[in-house]
């Protein structure tokens, strides 16, 4: 059985190496947290678009950081602890959030996003293909099905209609379309 690492090993080349422009922009957020001028909404701004850059979308660091905020709410004057002010605790946290994004680039390296993007660049051709042996009316119909409130089962019926319209040579050459795809040739010629 043969054993797979995750992460691509670098001879030579130190993870935190390939991070380093990354974890000095992180870096650069964290010491903006300190400045007399911080501003909290334009600081999130630019660093969830630092965030996005690095980690991809809908990461758990974007969640945590577009959480943060300085307003008192009851239950923040419920939870303040002591001496420290809830804009404090933000800071802290803010902090913390980014820390341990550095510390995830220095001991993992940068994460790979182009399998993602293979996979939706992939997808995209997939539907271009079929997209190329509809009539104008036939994509409006598909778009129109895509975009009801029908149920999916019910939705799947309709356009399974739609795609037997095509007829047998039509779905042939949609599949045949597919199959000479170099994205699709990629995967099955592995």
């Amino acid at each position: 059985m043969t054993h797979t690492r995750k992460n691509p090993i670098f001879i030579g080349i130190k993870p935190e190496l390939m991070a380093q422009k990354e974890i000095k922009l992180l870096q650069q957020q964290i010491d903006k947290l300190y400045t007399s001028d911080f501003e909290l909404a334009p600081w999130k701004k630019y660093t969830v678009v630092l965030l996005e850059r690095i980690f991809g979308p809908g990461t758990e660091k974007i969640r945590m950081i577009n959480e943060l905020d300085f307003e008192f709410s009851s239950w923040s004057l419920r939870d303040a602890s002591g001496n420290e002010s809830y804009e404090e605790r933000s800071i802290k946290e803010a902090q913390e959030i980014l820390q341990a994004a550095i510390d995830e680039l220095k001991v993992f390296g940068l994460p790979d996003n182009s399998k993602k993007d293979q996979t939706k660049e992939a997808l995209l051709a997939l539907l271009n293909c079929l997209l190329d042996e509809l009539k104008g009316s036939q994509v409006k119909q598909l778009k129109a099905i895509l975009s009801s409130g029908d149920s999916k089962i019910e939705k799947k019926r309709k356009m399974r209609e739609m795609l037997q319209s095509l007829g047998e040579t039509g779905a042939v050459e949609v599949l045949t379309n597919m199959l000479f795809l170099p994205e699709t040739q990629a995967v099955l010629l592995k």
